[in-house]
């Protein structure tokens, strides 16, 4: 698929799948939260009870049945389309955004196998055209839901989660590959600056997003153990930003958490999960699933 026509792809992919249901929108309401100068979004989002009840039996974050794998042989309805020769587009079958896509390996790869110039290449051809905010959760405990290696991407918009609303707490004068660390974020973490956006050469964006990967995993000492895995993060890109989290477990209270909520927007299954992020305060519910910073 030439880069051109990636997001034209996208959206007529996004209507028929709509039309014939295979594509099924998360229905929200939403409260705004502001801690510390950071403006929170936190949804209840009562479909995704019914993502639970359409999976197989699961265990948290994953398939207990091995052999279900939605990303090895895509449902046709969802596939947009080959990212080079390695990766696929595919829709995210329960979409937290218009445009939200899964990019994955072709061939089954884990999860929580390093990031490769293949999969930042695959990312590169989405952020190049159309900007927006790359996710990963790498592993069970960082809130991945499938073993098969994936990266996730959804657009920039008003509504959507970015890292923009860090901006203000960062140096915004640091060179290409600069660290920093965000005052308001007591777990342990790492920005690094890294251009990635439209206009760029895929090449070129893939580079920089895996020099930025590899700079922050050194600093924060995320490297494969001996069985070649790493350890469970998330990754955010965008906004000039990569934000990389060593996470600690999946859930706070309950409430499941992945990248996305790193970028400010946090989804709860129940009203009264709600209430708790309120009371508990969204970033104290962030730091609750990483590692105190050191």
């Amino acid at each position: 698929m030439s880069q051109s026509s990636l997001m034209q792809s996208v959206d007529a992919r996004s209507a028929s799948a709509l039309a014939s249901g295979a594509l099924q929108p998360v229905q929200s309401e939403q409260i705004r939260i502001e801690q510390e100068g950071l403006p929170f979004v936190v949804r209840w989002v009562s479909s995704l009870a019914a993502k639970d009840a359409s999976k197989p039996a699961a265990i948290p974050g994953g398939p207990r049945d091995p052999n279900f794998n939605p990303f090895l042989n895509p449902d046709p309805e969802l596939t947009v389309g080959p990212l080079g020769d390695t990766h696929v587009a595919i829709l995210n079958k329960f979409p937290l955004s218009v445009q939200h896509l899964v990019l994955a390996c072709r061939e089954f790869e884990e999860q929580l196998l390093p990031l490769t110039a293949a999969d930042f290449t695959a990312l590169a051809r989405v952020m190049t055209e159309a900007g927006g905010l790359g996710l990963y959760n790498g592993g069970t405990a960082a809130g991945a839901s499938q073993r098969h290696k994936h990266v996730q991407w959804i657009p920039s918009t008003d509504d959507n989660a970015g890292l923009a609303l860090f901006s203000a707490g960062l140096p915004q004068d640091l060179p290409p590959l600069g660290v920093a660390r965000h005052p308001a974020l007591s777990m342990q973490h790492c920005f690094v600056r890294v251009d990635s956006g439209p206009g760029m050469a895929v090449e070129q964006a893939a580079a920089n997003l895996q020099q930025a990967w590899e700079k922050g995993c050194a600093e924060l000492g995320l490297q494969p153990g001996a069985d070649g895995l790493m350890p469970p993060y998330n990754m955010l890109a965008g906004d000039g930003w990569m934000l990389l989290i060593p996470r600690s477990q999946e859930q706070y209270e309950g409430i499941s958490l992945s990248a996305i909520c790193f970028g400010g927007t946090l989804y709860t299954r129940t009203r009264e999960q709600v209430d708790l992020v309120q009371q508990a305060g969204p970033l104290q519910v962030l730091a609750g699933v990483g590692f105190g910073r050191l």
